[in-house]
């Protein structure tokens, strides 16, 4: 299983946010880059880095921090936060980005999902961002109606083969995974999943790994790092371990 540090990039600095909320933001660095090299340097084979500006704003604004963490960091890097358009895409793809991750736009605009994929596939993943049960658009600023696995399944057979699901309720709050919500949405994966958002322990990576789910393919965590929980080379280990 993969593990991807996450870098969160709002207002030139390294941040995380509580539950996904803007108005309950914690800055972890002053620069986004020294962010990212710290998790390079303690062991970190992939990184996760999200533009917020961008996901609010409907239009990548951290490109220049993409751009210097992808020259110097060394590993894949996967980027997203506003990614609606393929000039958008392109942009990012051109910055360094290993894969993108695009959310609203691929739920709205059957025409760029379509275009996306056909062009850049497998290095196009689909953000699935839920509250309280509903998928949440926009840089997690609007509420929907959609059920994830419905939108999955919606995704699925628009061509879509990977996703980033996030309980955006979990997010920044260090309390754990929700393991049956996470074996539902993976159920509903045929492809390769990615999970966020409520990672506090090794014990929760654990968790992950012994579910033995096949489509589950890495896990980020951010606050947990910056908090000092747990650290990179202690969650790989964990990872790399045989499931119990």
């Amino acid at each position: 299983m993969i593990f991807l540090p996450a870098v969160d990039i709002r207002d030139g600095k390294a941040v995380r946010l509580r539950q996904g909320h803007f108005d309950q933001e914690t800055v972890y660095a002053d620069d986004p880059l020294e962010a990212a090299m710290s998790f390079v340097e303690a062991g970190a084979r992939f990184l996760h880095v999200i533009d917020l500006d961008g996901a609010r704003e409907g239009e990548p604004a951290n490109l220049y921090h993409l751009r210097r963490i992808t020259r110097e960091a060394g590993v894949p890097v996967q980027y997203g936060g506003g990614l609606r358009s393929l000039m958008s895409i392109r942009k990012a793809l051109a910055a360094g980005a290993d894969r993108v991750v695009v959310g609203t736009a691929a739920y709205t605009d059957a025409d760029f999902l379509h275009e996306a994929l056909e062009t850049w596939s497998p290095r196009v993943l689909v953000a699935v961002d839920v509250r309280a049960g509903k998928v949440s658009v926009s840089g997690w600023t609007r509420e929907t109606q959609m059920l994830p696995e419905e939108l999955i399944e919606r995704l699925q057979k628009q061509g879509a083969k990977r996703f980033v699901y996030t309980n955006a309720d979990k997010d920044g709050m260090l309390e754990g995974v929700d393991l049956e919500e996470v074996r539902r949405i993976a159920a509903a994966v045929r492809g390769h999943l990615t999970i966020s958002g409520g990672v506090g322990s090794l014990d929760d990576l654990r968790a992950l790994r012994d579910a033995r789910l096949p489509t589950l393919e890495g896990v980020i965590s951010g606050k947990a790092l910056y908090e000092h929980r747990f650290t990179v080379q202690e969650a790989l280990r964990t990872l790399d371990e045989a499931p119990a």
